[in-house]
């Protein structure tokens, strides 16, 4: 199944959900992630497959629970996530959502935890890119779409 990266901009800063998108969220919850987990990402212009997590997080303004399928790489123990939204010029949403309620709910596949978001800045965010870039060399690509830096974020898991 292809999708083109635009449109699902386009849908996104509407304000709403691609059906794909949707569709992948319910497949990863529903086989505990043994599907979606290893995600292909020739479907946004990657190569290959790719790790994914679900992130959910609380809206700000809403107080509603979003769920949102994300690339990511491992730092030692943490977890780090991108808000890339293909190189929009806007922020995805559940950037906001972060810097307001950093106490989020991951799962990686049947595994779910709470964890606690951090924007990385710095030489840890430049630090962090590169490993990023390896895990999904099409970050460059979209960062060279936008004046915005690319957020980073690490995911730092909440008790055991």
């Amino acid at each position: 199944m292809t999708h083109h990266l635009e449109e699902t901009v386009d849908v996104l800063n509407a304000g709403l959900v691609p059906d794909w998108i949707t569709a992948h969220v319910n497949d990863y919850e529903r086989s505990g992630g043994a599907q979606g987990h290893l995600w292909d990402a020739t479907a946004v212009g990657g190569s290959g497959l790719v790790p994914c997590l679900l992130l959910t997080t609380v809206g700000r303004r809403s107080g509603k629970s979003y769920t949102h399928p994300l690339l990511y790489g491992l730092d030692g123990p943490r977890l780090v996530i991108v808000a890339s939204k293909g190189g929009a010029d806007l922020q995805p949403q559940w950037y906001f959502n972060l810097l307001a309620q950093p106490v989020v709910t991951v799962q990686v596949k049947a595994e779910k935890f709470s964890a606690r978001a951090t924007l990385v800045q710095g030489g840890a965010r430049a630090e962090l890119w590169q490993l990023m870039t390896k895990v999904y060399p099409t970050y460059s690509d979209y960062q060279g779409k936008t004046a915005r830096e690319i957020p980073i974020f690490r995911l730092d898991k909440i008790g055991g």
